[in-house]
């Protein structure tokens, strides 16, 4: 599984590469723009194909699956503190029905006893970020938490068995992919190594 997330800050050519990496597979692109305000979310999600809609999670303005096909929402760690305590209040507003809902971890322990039941998790930081600078890689072992954990922090090419073997069911990737000169062909080796 790969996760991909929207480099902060909109970069040359982002909507178009986009495009490029959904024909390739991408199913999971989470939409993280914490400068946009929502109209600029609309914006941004209107420049995309509606065939994609369905494969982007949405980790500000959760309300925009009402407005939009979306995949699901995303919890950002704060924002899960402040509002799984009691969700059925939290999502009362939102047409959820058949759309994920994922959340973003930094310690094994709080993830291994979030009884909030997640589709997915992403923890971080497995490895030295690349988008990131100063953010060391902690080399988390999530072997024995049974719940579906994407690692991120560090994702290259080149250490795909090494988030495999420390239990990992998928990568998050960032600067991995938008920090390349060749974002879909490091996207396909990614995802090669997945298949396989």
């Amino acid at each position: 599984m790969i996760v991909l997330i929207a480099p902060e800050n909109d970069i040359p050519n982002e909507i178009e590469i986009l495009h490029q990496l959904f024909q390739e597979g991408l199913q999971y692109y989470h939409l993280r723009k914490p400068n946009k305000n929502y109209q600029e979310h609309c914006d941004y999600l209107n420049q995309i194909d509606k065939q994609y809609h369905n494969r982007i999670v949405v980790h500000h303005f959760h309300e925009l699956v009402n407005k939009f096909n979306l995949k699901g929402i995303h919890f950002q760690e704060q924002k899960r503190k402040d509002s799984i305590d009691n969700p059925g209040q939290y999502f009362l507003n939102l047409e959820m029905y058949g759309k994920t809902i994922s959340s973003s971890f930094h310690e094994p322990e709080v993830l291994a006893n979030c009884e909030f039941e997640f589709d997915y998790h992403l923890l971080s930081p497995v490895f030295s970020s690349i988008s990131k600078k100063g953010y060391a890689g902690r080399g988390f072992d999530v072997n024995t938490i049974d719940k579906l954990i994407i690692g991120m922090g560090g994702v290259t090419k080149d250490n795909l068995e090494e988030f495999h073997s420390l239990g990992y069911k998928g990568v998050g990737v960032l600067g991995g992919i938008w920090n390349s000169n060749e974002p879909i062909e490091v996207f396909k080796a990614i995802k090669h190594h997945f298949i396989n």
